[in-house]
């Protein structure tokens, strides 16, 4: 990774420096931090771990990384028509090394935050002992984890680096790992942060063990370890420390977000020092853009009579009263026009906001985590290790008997296949729009029946989908190739 070393340092170093302007720094060389002035007191840890936080927040044209709705319109839960985060062009014309938007965005990220974590990990013991040390470490362990796993889900083979990116000649060349090691990676980060992190419930933005556990849950479920899956689930469950909110919705926006018992982990924004770079509102609803809507299959996935419909997507006539463009009627004068077909989202959007405008900022929080997750994985994952037994009915039946879902139970009797098909409807319908549903059909082996020749938008039925048995593995950018020959080789198929 030869220039990529030297990019990721001095951005770890802008980074650093920004955190610490209070401070005049004399910064000699100027490709390294200053050993005299950093890395002195315990303040400079919590400056260097806000920095690894804020590697959670990268964004490329107005759209943040981890927003978890634009990654269901690479799937079939949803359309894009502006192709944020490149999932049109990913879809319809097809991935390729220089795709750009996520395509570029998650490789180049990941690595910044794993070199952050690196540089973090090599020096915090220089200022901290005992607890907080151990804390402070699992904290940069779980980020360090989560990017990793991000980089496996998606590229496959990729390289690994855990050494202090000061340390790392710049004129490197980093080949591929295999996958199986990068997993490894992720699951070794997940387990330290396992054994140093806090046993409490989320509240900060700081992660906690409940956070390592759940992610290392979804990498065994990936892996197809079922048993070690419902384990660590089940451990977040019998812990008792979260619990299903009985206002579904207000999982979504704030203030309530914030007093939320099922968060488990998301990425915390906070006006005005922290908002997104576009109003969500304006991107998901507004008019123009009405971004992420949901496809037809996707609303018709719902079964009749759930609610979870009607407070994932805004249809005709919702939202009049409080000035929301959406009109009963399509072509209504003077009124953004309704398109047949297409279903805006709701979560997300903070149902105190009218008309949404391109100048309106808003800090909803992205949740990546939450309980009801963490019982449909220990759901999913129990009836693929023993079959159907009573603890799996249990815990799909309390996602169902949320307080306002308030759906019937499951029928008894099922069998293990049928059981697997009520939980992955289970999944869709309950996680729609939280960025799960593309990654859930790639590990179930099923994305390219699901997204080859699919029809996302009903006003041009001709416009099918693409996908590829080799989508598996995403193509490595090719600035990342050209920089690391030739030692660094493109996945298959690409």
């Amino acid at each position: 990774m030869q220039a990529t070393n030297k990019y990721i340092a001095q951005l770890f170093l802008a980074g650093m420096v920004c955190l610490v302007s209070c401070k005049k720094l004399d910064l000699t060389p100027t490709d390294q931090l200053s050993t005299t002035i950093f890395w002195k007191t315990a303040s400079d840890a919590d400056l260097a771990l806000t920095g690894l936080y804020n590697t959670l927040y990268a964004s490329s044209g107005g759209v943040d990384q981890n927003a978890p709705y634009w990654w269901d319109c690479f799937s079939d839960n949803a359309y894009s028509q502006h192709s944020l985060g490149g999932s049109q062009n990913a879809l319809i014309a097809g991935l390729t090394p220089t795709s750009g938007a996520y395509q570029l965005l998650y490789y180049q990220n990941g690595y910044i935050a794993i070199a952050a974590v690196n540089s973090f990990l090599a020096n915090v013991g220089k200022v901290l002992s005992g607890d907080k040390l151990n804390q402070y470490k699992g904290e940069a362990f779980f980020l360090r984890g989560f990017n990793y796993f991000w980089l496996a889900q998606l590229y496959g083979n990729v390289p690994i680096v855990t050494a202090d990116p000061f340390t790392i000649s710049y004129q490197s060349k980093m080949a591929k790992s295999p996958r199986a090691d990068v997993l490894k990676q992720a699951e070794n980060d997940f387990d330290s942060a396992i054994a140093y992190l806090p046993d409490t419930k989320y509240a900060t933005g700081h992660a906690v063990k409940a956070a390592a556990e759940g992610f290392l849950a979804r990498l065994y479920l990936f892996e197809q370890r079922f048993a070690e899956a419902a384990a660590l689930a089940q451990n977040i469950i019998t812990g008792n420390l979260f619990s299903l909110n009985p206002n579904y919705p207000s999982n979504f926006y704030k203030p309530d977000q914030k007093s939320s018992p099922e968060i488990i982990f998301s990425v915390q924004y906070q006006l005005p020092a922290v908002p997104h770079p576009y109003s969500l509102g304006m991107l998901l609803i507004g008019p123009g853009w009405k971004d992420c809507q949901g496809t037809q299959d996707m609303i018709n996935e719902y079964e009749t009579g759930d609610p979870r419909k009607t407070m994932t997507f805004f249809f005709p006539g919702d939202g009049t009263a409080q000035g929301w463009p959406y009109p009963a009627t399509v072509g209504t004068p003077g009124v953004a026009e309704w398109v047949v077909g297409f279903y805006p989202s709701k979560k997300g959007v903070d149902p105190a906001v009218v008309n949404p405008t391109l100048g309106l900022l808003d800090d909803q929080d992205y949740v990546l985590l939450r309980y009801a997750d963490i019982k449909l994985m220990y759901a999913e994952a129990q009836n693929e290790a023993v079959g159907p037994d009573a603890s799996v009915y249990q815990q799909v039946n309390e996602v169902r008997a949320r307080p306002g879902v308030n759906m019937p139970p499951l029928p008894a009797g099922l069998s293990q296949d049928s059981m697997r098909q009520k939980i992955r409807h289970e999944r869709r319908v309950e996680l729609a729009l939280e960025g799960l549903r593309y990654y859930d059909l790639r590990r179930w082996g099923i994305a390219t029946q699901k997204l080859s020749g699919f029809v996302q938008n009903p006003t041009t039925p001709a416009v099918k989908t693409m996908y590829k048995d080799n989508y598996e593995f995403w193509p490595i950018p090719q600035t990342e190739i050209d920089r690391n020959q030739p030692v660094l080789i493109q996945n298959d198929g690409y």
